[in-house]
């Protein structure tokens, strides 16, 4: 019953974000990236969780190097190709998709030319969140890079002040 009184409020409070996650487990995914680049390298994890009506409801999380070992060596996000074997097979097995990903950059928050030609998942309506100063909190949300992938190397800025309602990390997700 809380659930669906939770989702109804969610609907009328902030019914136009696109993806959402809550706030503590937002929190969580972003010191676990800290802790993995140690202020030195980048770092990246994939969002899963479920898909309906185009919003994205973040559920879950599995970080590249738990899929890929080697994913960091050369001090960016490298995923090799068994990485995304293992990644689907997860998604199958807990009955998910991902719906975004999200990896950290030393400075700020924008798409580099590597990121805009080579997609972790080449979808259209896929979501790229980059987290500046290697996941150094605190981070305030309007510093996020947020990229929605449209196909053909392609994007769509969605990073805050353009689009305030696409992410939404707080109580009601």
């Amino acid at each position: 019953m809380s659930f669906s009184i939770k989702a109804t409020i969610r609907a009328w409070l902030v019914p136009e974000h696109a993806l959402s996650c809550s706030a503590e487990y937002w929190r969580q995914i972003v010191a676990e990236l800290e802790r993995r680049g140690d202020h030195r390298h980048e770092a990246g994890v994939f969002l899963l969780g479920t898909e309906r009506n185009g919003r994205r409801e973040v559920s879950e999380s599995i970080f590249y190097d738990d899929l890929d070992p080697r994913a960091y060596d050369s001090g960016v996000c490298v995923l090799h190709g068994d990485a995304f074997a293992k990644l689907w097979a997860l998604c199958r097995e807990k009955q998910e998709t991902v719906v975004a990903d999200v990896h950290t950059h030393p400075g700020i928050a924008l798409q580099s030319h590597s990121d805009r030609t080579n997609p972790m998942v080449a979808r259209a309506g896929h979501i790229a969140i980059i987290v500046p100063n290697f996941a150094r909190w605190p981070i305030p949300a309007d510093r996020l890079g947020i990229y929605q992938y449209c196909g053909q190397h392609t994007w769509i800025d969605r990073s805050p002040p353009r689009s305030r309602e696409f992410f939404y990390t707080g109580f009601w997700s």
